[in-house]
């Protein structure tokens, strides 16, 4: 490669702050409208937080396209789905919309990545290439598996958690929980993916991680 040439830029902590962002903005309008209008009026605070929620994201995907030159697959589908069951818990006033959200988003993308390695075709490798430089076939192949398990794991992690646990409760492990989670799995891969050919010119950054979180609406 030529002295002079750049790396390309992941904006892997952009990416994450996109993703994080939406969810986080939910949390606290969610809360600050529960301590407005008081605990006796739960549904409304639901509606106020959801329709945040609903803007947040909407933002988010601006700011990618504009930022990033790019809106990455997840962010789209997850955009898609907050703005769907967004709008059916406002109708309904049901927030079990708004938490089947993530279920779905799990299991679609578990189904897309074990699918694409039966084809023999890794998926992520489609998605990610620009962010892991070097990475071998094999390398792509195993961080398809793990990543597909990972949202099997979350799809039934979340189903237990919104049928035995309150909302407010739900909200504050889906807000702080999950993301921890997330991004100490993507950095639990890197010496896996060291090993198939990752190459690191810099060092490891968040950029790194943060490029290949899951979405976290």
């Amino acid at each position: 490669m030529p002295a002079d040439a750049k790396k390309p830029a992941h904006g892997g902590s952009l990416s994450l702050a996109l993703d994080f962002g939406p969810l986080l903005v939910f949390f606290l309008s969610y809360k600050g409208a529960g301590w407005f209008w008081g605990a006796g009026n739960p549904i409304t605070a639901m509606s106020f937080g959801t329709a945040a929620f609903m803007a947040a994201i909407v933002i988010a995907v601006i700011i990618s396209k504009v930022k990033l030159g790019r809106v990455s697959p997840m962010l789209w589908l997850s955009a898609l789905l907050i703005l769907f069951f967004g709008g059916l818990t406002i109708y309904f006033h049901d927030q079990r919309f708004i938490q089947l959200k993530p279920t779905i988003i799990y299991a679609f993308f578990a189904l897309m990545l074990f699918a694409g390695l039966l084809r023999g075709k890794p998926l992520l490798k489609y998605l990610l290439q620009a962010a892991y430089d070097g990475l071998t076939e094999e390398g792509w192949r195993k961080l398809s598996r793990n990543w597909a398990l990972f949202f099997v794991a979350m799809a039934v992690a979340n189903e237990l958690m919104r049928r035995s646990m309150s909302f407010d409760t739900w909200l504050a492990v889906k807000v702080w929980g999950v993301t921890i989670v997330s991004v100490v799995f993507a950095g639990a891969n890197i010496p896996m993916l060291l090993r198939h050919g990752l190459t690191l010119d810099d060092g490891l950054d968040s950029d790194e991680v943060g490029e290949t979180t899951p979405p976290q609406g």
